[in-house]
């Protein structure tokens, strides 16, 4: 069986970056896993001054939107850099809440997938054909907490 995911209301909604399970990370909290993605495209540039407006902002679509901005330059090895930024994100967000923690480790070995229609990146898109590269995140997350369970 696959797990599909996408929307925060859904089944699995928890493995949305867009739900509402804040992070402490780097001496930070972020209200969300894509506060955190969003503002760290800006790291070390010109428009790092948008970090705060994306950190405030009172939703993470408010904060996808802020970062999406064409307007604004991302930092230059953001393309070498941005699966790990949201891979650590995610695991933090794991560590964090133990109720998603489960419901995590509860999908077993099963292939978990973010059904975005339109990311061909992050999720597998309208024809099943993107890289999924969150739901590789996600199972990745997940064999690194059964691993760290096993070692108590």
């Amino acid at each position: 069986m696959v797990i599909y995911f996408y929307k925060v209301y859904e089944p699995y909604g928890c493995f949305s970056n867009f739900s509402p399970h804040g992070i402490f990370i780097e001496g930070e909290y972020w209200q969300t896993v894509e506060h955190y993605y969003q503002a760290n495209k800006f790291l070390g540039t010109k428009d790092n001054l948008v970090i705060p407006l994306i950190k405030a902002a009172s939703t993470p679509e408010k904060a996808a939107s802020l970062g999406r901005d064409r307007i604004r330059k991302v930092r230059s090895d953001w393309e070498e850099v941005k699966c790990s930024i949201m891979r650590q994100a995610v695991l933090t967000k794991f560590l964090t809440h133990s109720d998603i923690q489960e419901t995590l480790l509860s999908t077993g070995e099963q292939l978990i997938v973010e059904k975005s229609p339109t990311d061909y990146y992050w999720g597998c898109g309208l024809d099943n054909t993107g890289q999924n590269n969150l739901g590789q995140i996600l199972m990745s997350v997940r064999q690194e907490i059964r691993e760290l369970k096993n070692r108590k």
